[in-house]
């Protein structure tokens, strides 16, 4: 049989699995969906009305959006933690996590492109970014390399896995000489995806809040305890739902990861803290505003203190083996930790990098419903594509979807 019949028996299974579940399933797909649409309307009002419907202004010119973009490359990043002990250092207890890993990737970086979508205020725009039609500006550019790799490693994160998951659906073993460069590559791109974002808003002179020489390690102890935070997250949800099941050594591997990385994001923040407010000068004054207010402005101050709240008592629960080991404990301090990044690279990181103004002002950035409900639809969006990507992973990882030359289509669990 061709190729292309092969392809489209795998495509029919695939629905078939997708549309097939218990109850619950069925739930949390309509839920997605319902949320997907309130997204959809919520654009639609951008689309008619401009930016004006947000929040931001010229004065500050990023906010809801570009705060998920940031924290969700850290995400996408993640899955490296999980492919090099896997296909580089041959540690096989992270092998039934890492299709896991790489499909929440491919969720995140989707969702990455669609925030950037939404901030630029319409799709309409995106042609000034193609060469040869619009203005790239490469390599002068940083967001041209921004563009190149997120784009570079989303098609790496979509190839690796369907090659693997394609031989396995014909029942072939994937050869490692064929996906074994591809993964070696993506380690080091997932390292880039994260230090580019960095570098864009590092290199920014005006905003000096930004010109930190930790911002790009940072981002990446900060990606690598939250993204695999949520993977255990994830992983958890999925083995009590489905036949998958997570060895709990992968778990407690998958955790020390998540404690070291928590760790020196801590660390780093303090060292941050330090420079700002032992010696400060005029450029101190956005990490004023920050932590402490400026002027009788604070919109941000139970933000960023709810974030170091949070983030100091799950970093206490890693650390402490006993506690960590404790599944119920290490759920809570993973999904503690995942709140507390995003707020901190999220509200903590993109909005004080632009108040004061160049000129003293401080015109505070407060997201309308518009931008709440489409940042709700893009997220919601995520989630759907990474359960179908899951789901039909599975279904192959265990089985339960398989090329049959009778053609007779799976049915889900």
């Amino acid at each position: 049989m061709s190729v292309v019949k092969i392809a489209r028996r795998m495509i029919v299974d695939a629905i078939t699995i997708v549309i097939n579940g218990r109850g619950i399933y069925h739930l949390w797909m309509a839920v997605l969906t319902v949320l997907i649409l309130l997204g959809v309307y919520c654009y639609s009002q951008q689309l008619d009305h401009g930016l004006q419907v947000s929040g931001m202004t010229d004065r500050v010119s990023w906010g809801l959006y570009i705060s998920n973009f940031t924290f969700l490359v850290g995400v996408a990043a993640a899955a490296v933690m999980l492919v090099l002990p896997t296909y580089v250092l041959k540690d096989f207890d992270f092998k039934h996590a890492v299709l896991i890993g790489e499909g929440l990737a491919v969720a995140a970086l989707l969702m990455c492109l669609a925030f950037v979508v939404a901030d630029m205020g319409g799709p309409a725009r995106l042609w000034h970014m193609i060469p040869g039609i619009g203005v790239f500006n490469f390599p002068a550019s940083m967001l041209t390399w921004d563009v190149i790799v997120l784009n570079g490693y989303l098609a790496i994160n979509i190839t690796i896995p369907m090659y693997i998951l394609w031989m396995r659906y014909i029942g072939k073993k994937p050869n490692p000489k064929i996906y074994i460069p591809g993964v070696i590559i993506s380690v080091f791109w997932a390292v880039c995806i994260h230090l580019v974002t960095a570098f864009l808003y590092e290199g920014l002179q005006a905003r000096p809040f930004w010109n930190n020489a930790l911002l790009g390690p940072r981002f990446l102890a900060s990606a690598f305890a939250a993204g695999p935070a949520l993977i255990i997250l994830v992983l958890a949800v999925i083995s009590k739902f489905t036949k998958f099941h997570i060895k709990k050594e992968t778990i407690r591997k998958i955790a020390l990861i998540v404690t070291i990385a928590a760790q020196i994001n801590l660390i780093m923040l303090v060292s941050e803290l330090f420079k700002e407010f032992y010696a400060p000068t005029h450029h101190s004054e956005s990490a004023f505003y920050l932590f402490f207010g400026l002027h009788g402005k604070g919109a941000l101050l139970p933000w960023i203190w709810t974030s170091i709240s949070i983030n100091v008592v799950a970093t206490f629960i890693l650390t402490i083996r006993r506690l960590r080991e404790k599944l119920s404990m290490l759920y809570l301090a993973c999904g503690l930790l995942f709140v507390a990044v995003w707020i901190e690279k999220g509200f903590g990181l993109i909005v004080p990098g632009f108040i004061p103004g160049p000129w003293g002002k401080i015109a505070e950035y407060t997201p309308t419903l518009v931008e709440v409900g489409v940042t709700i639809g893009i997220w919601s969006m995520g989630a759907f594509i990474f359960t179908v990507l899951a789901r039909t992973g599975i279904a192959i990882e265990l089985g339960e979807m398989k090329f049959k030359r009778d053609g007779d289509p799976q049915k889900g669990s």
